[in-house]
C-alpha cells in the first residue's frame, strides 16, 4: 500500500469537506476547491478526516492513491491556512505596478508586460519590486509565481531578473581584457 495514500487527512473545524461521487469539495475561510478523483480511487468521509483508498494493486493505482491523498491534504490546507510565494525584482529600472486585475512588469524590454491576476488569487506588489502571491490553490500559487518569473528569470552575470524570494543565483565571472 502507498505509505502517502494510507494516511488520513485530518480536517480542521473551520473546513467543510463533501463528496459526490468522485468529486470532492472543500470548503473554508480562505475560499473552496473543487477535485475530480482520479481513476481507480475513492474517497470517505469518518468523522474528521478523510480516508483515500484504491481499487486493485496496479502500479498505476499505486501512484494515483498518494497522489489524490496528497492533493486533498493540500486542498484542506490551502482553505484553512492558504499558500503564499513571494517573488523579489533586481534591476535598475526593473519594476512592477497593480493596473486593475492585471500586474504591469516593467523588466527591460521594449514593452510593458501585462499579466493578468487570475480569480481565487490576492497578489501584492511592496516598494515596486517585491511581489507577494497569496491563494488557496497551491498548483495555481505556484504556477502564477513560475509564470511571472519566466518573463525575465535571474541572469548569471549581473543577477537582474524576476527571482523566488531568498533564491540564490550563481554568479558568473565576465571577460576580462587581455
Amino acid at each position: 500500500m502507498s505509505r502517502i495514500g494510507k494516511q488520513p487527512v485530518a480536517i480542521p473545524a473551520k473546513v467543510k469537506v463533501a463528496i459526490q461521487g468522485n468529486r470532492i469539495a472543500v470548503e473554508g475561510p480562505k475560499g473552496k476547491l473543487e477535485f475530480a478523483m482520479p481513476a481507480f480511487t475513492s474517497a470517505a468521509v469518518d468523522g474528521n478526516t478523510v480516508t483515500v483508498s484504491r481499487q486493485g494493486d496496479s502500479a498505476d493505482a499505486r501512484s494515483r492513491h498518494g497522489l489524490a491523498r496528497a492533493i486533498i491534504n493540500n486542498m484542506v490546507k490551502g482553505v484553512s491556512d492558504g499558500y503564499q510565494k513571494k517573488l523579489e525584482i533586481q534591476g535598475v529600472g526593473f519594476k512592477a505596478v497593480i493596473q486593475g486585475q492585471a500586474i504591469n512588469l516593467s523588466l527591460g524590454y521594449s514593452h510593458p508586460i501585462l499579466y493578468p491576476i487570475p480569480a481565487g488569487l490576492k497578489v501584492v506588489v511592496e516598494e515596486n519590486t517585491k511581489i507577494i502571491i497569496d491563494g488557496a490553490d497551491k498548483e495555481l500559487v505556484g504556477r502564477v509565481a513560475a509564470e511571472i518569473r519566466s518573463y525575465y528569470p535571474p541572469e548569471p552575470y549581473k543577477g537582474k531578473g524576476v527571482r523566488y524570494a531568498g533564491e540564490h543565483v550563481v554568479r558568473k565571472e565576465g571577460k576580462t581584457v587581455q
